[in-house]
């Protein structure tokens, strides 16, 4: 039923402008939609907060990044990064520690500095549902994970009703954003038989460098006719980016055989809190499904393939700070990830009460990641061939047992159980040169001498209870164990004697450099969550929603300085630090708190409807007594949303308190308090959609909290150009007007 109501809103799909909350739900569809394969399961389950076309659709408009769809989710925040590559996180965790599935593909970044996350491979006006899970996630959902699930689809394919004549469908928009230049288009098509349906997307995006809503720092270098700092426009933001993807569904009775390929090509993203920026990303995804429905339950098989060439370089904001410092061209750095990957899962129905599902995964990935040579680096970066992580290995084999139970029209009861190995190794390494100052060949004998093959045993575990005592309120509690091995970068990352090269690997955009550890042990996290739930009897006109959680996590990875580990780094003068990895102890708890509900109609204004979010999170290591790095501050928004025929109109309060609790060891910046206001409108009409909107409409300047270090520009620069400065955070977006228009036909 679900994707039935997706094709029927999409189908329906008018013009629309919007000002920004969550939009009123679209009328329910008409009988004569098109059919839509779905994968329901006859057991109800556990299945997260789901974001549909009625939600998805005026987002998706107002960004080309496919994570930030997810900032109306409870329990999410995102990390800065690149204009199309934002890093989700669900409770204070993220990246590595929250599993991605695109179209039930497992993806892994392939990147030094993680430029390529699993959600940047699909673009927005794609996307058909977002499923996220943030308490407890069942065991059939997650794994070699420790902070929750993020699961993308893209629309279900479609087939022409029996007994009539073949699906023509599509649909075709455009959008531009004011601040940044920020423009792109897609279309999408699709032809079908009662049998076999086919169809065919693509998406491209361009962006120039974004605008603060002021000066940000009125001191500057004048170099070659630039003010570095100086002025309002923040570096290393701009971006280019571009996807295709077709997909072929083969339907026989309950039977359905789908496949998907996908490709992307992204020429140049900007990151402005790391030392280079994507200078190409070229990606090949194959993806094969089988689904069936038989009396005894459910089956699914699937078989995929990603492959990805990912390049950085100094780009155009960051070129010539490096090329008069260092008096070199630009530092190349390159990479290979191919992900490979297959499941089996069944849901069997035991009984009328009981439902037990099955399921078997692997994935194989390798990674290749390295620097070829600079001309007249004198011997800093040369004449070798830099080897940061050779034929990196990491092989993941799980099976899953899930037992689910609906005991009486009250309770609703599930036991999971995974138990998982994951394979890691990594070949021997090289530096750019064996001589002079930037000798690499102590720290790569060491590395290549060491046993670097380990493999883990994870167990995970989770134990979920519903009650609904009445059909107005429904009440979810549960405790899982959950685990995640170390990335390939957290372990096989080598080079510690130079600060160039530690800069280069950095995943989390604070602008520290960083050597990993061969003996990081998986984390292990025991969490308790809780969520009470108000509502109508319907639930469709009003609901409140609490989620309470604790998390302790065992063996927590987090940076620590060289020393601790027995490790000696390079020494530095600029502000930033080098670190390394180790296993310690941390605590994660807070409160999500969401809420929407009537607040009145009338025949000449129509409908309106209040919207609210509350996210509150604290994360302490308890090995060193600090605060956990990149954790959102307490923050609030509150919408106001109208409905009167095909208008959907809103405006939006976000409210973010200081942050203040910061992480010392990585000198970690606070940020200041603020809020933010947005306005969106949209119409819809039977075949076009326009949607309109300002965010930030009073050009309020702020640092995102989670944006990390300004490096935007090569370095920060002091006011004399003499030497780099820490301490400016990423500034936000100033004020923006968007566009956007669709045609259906």
């Amino acid at each position: 039923m679900k994707y039935r109501f997706l094709a029927a809103a999409l189908t329906a799909m008018p013009f629309s402008i919007v000002v920004a909350a969550e939009p009123i739900p679209s009328p329910a569809p008409t009988p004569l939609e098109p059919v839509v394969v779905t994968d329901q399961r006859a057991s109800e389950r556990f299945a997260g907060e789901t974001l549909g076309a009625e939600r998805l659709i005026p987002q998706r408009t107002a960004t080309g990044d496919t994570a930030s769809v997810l900032r109306d989710m409870p329990g999410v925040s995102l990390y800065g990064a690149g204009g199309v590559s934002s890093l989700p996180a669900i409770h204070g965790m993220a990246d590595d520690r929250v599993r991605v599935k695109v179209d039930g593909m497992d993806l892994i970044s392939s990147c030094a500095n993680h430029m390529n996350p699993p959600l940047s491979y699909i673009d927005p006006s794609n996307v058909g549902s977002i499923r996220v899970f943030a308490g407890i996630t069942p065991v059939s959902m997650g794994g070699d994970s420790i902070g929750g699930t993020i699961a993308v689809a893209s629309p279900a394919p479609e087939f022409a009703a029996a007994g009539e004549p073949a699906l023509l469908k599509g649909q075709a928009g455009i959008f531009y954003r004011s601040n940044s230049r920020a423009r792109g288009g897609n279309l999408a098509a699709t032809i079908a038989g009662e049998k076999l349906s086919a169809s065919f997307s693509a998406s491209t995006a361009a962006a120039d460098d974004y605008k603060a809503a002021q000066d940000f720092k009125t001191a500057g270098l004048a170099a070659t006719g630039r003010n570095w700092l100086a002025g309002d426009e923040i570096g290393s933001t701009a971006y280019k980016s571009g996807n295709q993807s077709l997909k072929l569904a083969l339907r026989h009775d309950s039977h359905l055989l789908e496949l998907k390929l996908g490709k992307q090509d992204i020429p140049n993203q900007g990151f402005p809190n790391q030392r280079m920026d994507m200078t190409g990303n070229d990606s090949r995804q194959i993806n094969l499904r089988y689904t069936g429905q038989f009396q005894w339950g459910a089956l699914e098989a699937r078989v995929y393939g990603e492959n990805t060439r990912h390049k950085m370089q100094f780009g155009e904001d960051k070129r010539y700070w490096y090329n008069a410092a260092l008096n070199v061209a630009g530092m190349p750095m390159d990479t290979e990830g191919k992900t490979s990957g297959a499941l089996l899962k069944g849901d069997l129905l035991l009984s009328e009460r009981d439902t037990l599902r099955l399921g078997a995964e692997f994935q194989r990935y390798r990674l290749n990641d390295w620097w070829d040579p600079v001309a007249n680096s004198m011997m800093m970066a040369g004449p070798n061939k830099f080897l940061n992580v050779n034929n990196g290995q990491r092989d993941r084999f799980d099976v899953y047992a899930e037992w689910e139970s609906r005991w009486n029209p009250q309770w609703l009861s599930q036991l999971g159980l995974r138990a998982g190995a994951v394979k890691m190794n990594a070949d021997a390494v090289q530096g750019y040169s064996t001589t002079g100052m930037a000798n690499y060949s102590t720290a790569a004998a060491a590395f290549n001498a060491a046993n670097r093959a380990d493999t883990d045993k994870n167990i995970d575990l989770t134990a979920l209870m519903r009650y609904s005592p009445a059909a107005t309120n429904t009440f979810e509690f549960g405790f899982a164990r959950k685990t995640r091995s170390p990335s390939l970068y957290e372990r096989y990352t080598w080079a510690n004697t130079n600060s160039m090269v530690m800069n280069m690997n950095n995943w989390v955009g604070d602008g520290n450099g960083y050597v990993g550890n061969l003996n990081l042990k998986q984390e292990v996290a025991h969490t308790l969550s809780m969520t009470a739930g108000w509502h109508d009897a319907a639930q469709e006109s009003w609901e409140i929603k609490a989620t309470p959680y604790y998390t302790h996590v065992q063996d927590y990875i987090d940076a620590v300085t060289c020393t601790s580990v027995g490790t000696t780094c390079a020494a530095r003068t600029d502000g930033f630090v080098n670190l390394s990895l180790a296993n310690q102890s941390a605590r994660l708890y807070g409160l999500d708190l969401s809420w929407h509900m009537p607040l009145g109609s009338s025949a000449g204004l129509g409908e309106f409807t209040g919207n609210g979010l509350l996210n509150y999170t604290q994360g302490k290591n308890l090995t060193s007594g600090e605060h956990l790095y990149n954790i959102m501050p307490l923050n609030l928004k509150l919408a106001v949303a109208q409905r009167l025929g095909g208008w959907n109109n809103a405006i939006e309060v976000q409210l973010v308190q200081a942050k203040t609790h910061v992480q010392a060891v990585r000198k970690e910046m606070q940020t200041a308090g603020f809020g933010l206001m947005n306005v969106r409108s949209s119409y819809d009409w039977k075949h076009v959609r326009l949607d309109a909107g300002i965010d930030n409409l009073l050009n309020k300047f702020y640092a995102a909290p989670l944006g990390g270090a300004y490096i935007g520009q090569g370095d920060t620069m002091s006011s004399n150009g003499t030497a780099p400065l820490h301490g400016t955070p990423v500034p936000g977006m100033g004020r923006s007007v968007y566009l956007a228009a669709t045609l259906k036909f």
